[in-house]
């Protein structure tokens, strides 16, 4: 365990912060200060941190004070220490005594040095601002720097404001980190000499897809009228910088119609990502981020009737996604029923007449989905953090699957399999899909249980689907089947080939009840889970 000394000549925030969160399992073993009235002695004694006051006395030359310092800490085993607002010079007869000692500037140094950063900061007019902590050299706020955080800096901003944000923001993320990687033993100290000054270096801190830390940016795009219901205050933001295509500040032809809202932008993101996956003319409609519908055909018009038929009752206000511009006689299908939204890369000028009379239809143009980039990570933001995975970009071809019964698929059936899985990836989990052709006939999406998602997507199927039904259908699963159950529900719905990902204690089980009924399954060895 890393054992801190924490001297302060206040309230010692930022110290009480650590003690808080003990870093990297560090604790703080005593805390100092050379004021004996100062705030932190007492708020580390109620929570049972020894306390130490070491006071200059008058006329005393600062380096018989820091020897006294030394002194008053060389009983307690320590590893590290960390100053919070301590306002005396350190000499080398502490620094050179004592383990690596660090502190919190509440500025980006080498910029704005000193005790009233927050204010040079806002006279120089910048934009961002932050904290740096660093390792403390006999120079007042100098020595190599081991991590900064960045905050930005407002017009409305006073001294005040920005303080809280800095402490808050920035050096309550910043000094936690540093002593997490003291702690993991990664940060290394280089004196420096012969070469012009000492230099920190940290073990790990390297670019790529996951780093060790990341700094996170956003422009605000607009304010939307409510969130995802309308007690919620809500705004959408754009990567800065992003080249992925996607439904963030693009055009809206119709610009009379509502601005989008939060729902319509979450939806509208969920079209398009799946009508990406497909190479020829494909739609899909989507309801509350899950496909209602989805179809490839020869043309864009009947590939949006096929995906619509699936279920017409259940899209009603959906959101339409097209991987072509959009055209007349497809426009015209499109205004048939209430959709509230369309994303397409481009309209021709018939459609967007057509699309534009819908006072309640936002016609969002994309552009050019050739060579079409998409975020390569997403990221789920928790209380007090964030998750951040690369975007599933996969699908399996016919070489994939390994087919594990006794009877093959046919190619037909290979076809439909290859599509189904496409679509099941944007659907919720535990997620089902039936499909003929390359089009969608059920959805059974979010259920917690697997064998009640083929239920709901049998039942939508058979009372749901316009001109088609279960009967000779491909069900995808986007995740294995404990037991032969869904399967077996499955096929005495009428469905009569399997894709699953296997990999279940009973995959035997499951084989064999396929088998019983001379149904083909292949597995594709991976699975596609969607929880959000």
């Amino acid at each position: 365990m890393t054992r801190i000394a924490g001297l302060a000549s206040n309230r010692g925030r930022n110290l009480l912060h650590i003690d808080d969160e003990r870093p990297g399992g560090a604790s703080l073993a005593v805390v100092l200060s050379d004021h004996d009235d100062a705030p932190v002695l007492e708020a580390a004694a109620d929570r049972g941190i020894p306390t130490e006051t070491v006071e200059r006395r008058d006329g005393e030359a600062r380096e018989a004070h820091d020897r006294r310092l030394v002194d008053a800490l060389a009983g307690y085993d320590l590893d590290l220490v960390c100053l919070d607002g301590y306002m005396r010079i350190l000499s080398p007869e502490f620094l050179d005594k004592v383990p690596p000692t660090l502190n919190v500037h509440p500025s980006l140094l080498p910029a704005f040095p000193g005790d009233d950063a927050h204010e040079q900061v806002l006279d120089a007019g910048v934009r961002v601002t932050g904290c740096t902590v660093h390792v403390v050299t006999e120079t007042v706020d100098d020595g190599p720097i081991v991590t900064q955080e960045v905050v930005p800096v407002y017009d409305d901003d006073d001294a005040a404001a920005l303080k809280r944000r800095v402490l808050h923001d920035a050096e309550f993320a910043a000094y936690p980190r540093a002593i997490r990687w003291f702690a993991a033993d990664r940060v290394r100290i280089d004196d420096g000499v012969g070469t012009g000054g000492p230099t920190v270096s940290i073990e790990g801190d390297e670019a790529g897809d996951f780093p060790e830390r990341r700094v996170v940016s956003g422009d605000r795009v607009s304010e939307l009228r409510y969130g995802e219901n309308p007690h919620q205050a809500a705004a959408v933001y754009a990567d800065a910088g992003s080249e992925a295509t996607g439904v963030v500040d693009v055009p809206q032809l119709n610009a009379g119609a509502k601005a989008l809202s939060y729902n319509n932008y979450n939806d509208a993101d969920a079209a398009l990502n799946l009508i990406r996956e497909f190479d020829g003319p494909a739609a899909a409609v989507i309801k509350h981020t899950n496909p209602a519908g989805c179809a490839t055909a020869d043309t864009l018009a009947d590939a949006y009737a096929d995906a619509l038929a699936t279920d017409a009752m259940s899209a009603f206000g959906g959101i339409v996604g097209l991987n072509r511009p959009c055209d007349a006689d497809t426009a015209e299908r499109i205004v048939d029923s209430f959709k509230e939204v369309v994303v397409a890369p481009g309209y021709t000028d018939a459609a967007v007449e057509i699309l534009a009379d819908e006072d309640d239809l936002r016609v969002l143009d994309v552009g050019d989905l050739d060579g079409d980039v998409a975020d390569r990570l997403t990221e789920k933001r928790l209380a007090g953090g964030r998750l951040v995975q690369e975007r599933d970009g996969w699908a399996p071809t016919r070489e994939d699957l390994e087919v594990v019964t006794e009877t093959a698929p046919t190619d037909e059936q290979v076809e439909t399999m290859l599509f189904a899985w496409k679509v099941l990836k944007h659907v919720k989990s535990n997620g089902i899909v039936l499909a003929d052709g390359t089009e969608t006939v059920g959805v059974g999406a979010g259920q917690v249980s697997r064998v009640d998602a083929v239920r709901l997507a049998t039942m939508k199927a058979d009372e749901h689907a316009e001109g088609k039904d279960v009967e000779g259908t491909v069900l995808a699963s986007d995740a294995f089947f404990p037991f032969p159950d869904g399967v077996e529900r499955a096929a005495d719905a009428g469905v009569e080939a399997v894709i699953q990902p296997g990999g279940s204690v009973n995959d035997d089980d499951v084989i064999a009840a396929c088998n019983d009924r001379g149904m083909p399954m292949a597995f594709t060895g991976r699975r596609c889970f969607r929880h959000d």
